[in-house]
């Protein structure tokens, strides 16, 4: 079973939240990994329309086969209605009960989403990666807040996000003359290990395979083509 750090309660007033956000922010570290990670969880959610069923699913994967070595999904209600910038109290507490039911802790975790590079500096990645107190960042499909020059058309190239003068993330060509995504650390990693990490869990799509795989999983979930796990 899986641990993390209980830091507050999910019972909270949209207000109450924002100043958990301020609060907590000061406590979230961009720095350089200690180790070399070994293997890497993918976290997404998935939500029908104007319903309050979460669908949460964790994909581990081996970083240098990319081989999956466990998942976890689960179905459970959101305590948080939909409030930009306040999603992470909505899609957390259902990520945390999947994360309790892995078999394998992982070194380091990729969300669907964004760390640093959201307006109070502490999106989902940052917020989750305080609770699991391991190295998380966000890898997004849009962009919340920062602008940024478009980066060549190689896989590889990134060009930085900045919002207000500071770096809070890197648009990030995955693929070839497609769309970037949009990366940032969370906590306890720095923006340039988490480029390369995405990079290197490259399955030939514009996402990379842990959240690739994680999306897989929580709408097969949603589809009911898969238990969630007990």
């Amino acid at each position: 079973m899986a641990h993390y750090q209980a830091l507050h309660d999910w019972n909270v007033s949209p207000a109450e939240a924002v100043a958990l956000q301020q609060q907590l922010r000061t406590q979230i570290r961009i720095e350089p990994l200690t180790k070399t990670p070994e293997t890497i969880a993918g976290c997404d959610i998935s939500f029908n329309k104007f319903e309050e069923t979460v669908y949460a699913g964790i994909v581990v994967l081996r970083l240098d086969t990319l081989e999956t070595i466990a998942e976890s999904g689960v179905v459970s209600t959101a305590p948080f209605p939909y409030i930009p910038g306040l999603l992470s109290f909505r899609e957390i507490p259902a990520l945390l009960e999947a994360w309790q039911k892995l078999t394998v802790e992982p070194d380091v975790v990729m969300f669907d989403g964004h760390g640093t590079a959201h307006p109070r500096r502490i999106g989902i990645a940052s917020h989750g990666g305080l609770f699991l107190n391991r190295p998380a960042f966000g890898c997004g499909k849009s962009v919340l807040v920062g602008k940024y020059d478009e980066p060549a058309p190689e896989r590889g190239s990134w060009s930085p996000m900045r919002h207000y003068g500071e770096v809070v993330g890197a648009a990030l060509r995955t693929k070839n003359n497609v769309n970037p995504v949009y990366v940032s650390p969370g906590h306890l990693i720095d923006l340039e290990t988490a480029i390369a990490l995405t990079l290197q869990c490259n399955g030939g799509y514009r996402i990379p395979e842990p959240t690739r795989r994680a999306h897989n999983l929580v709408n097969a979930l949603r589809r009911g083509e898969k238990e969630a796990n007990q």
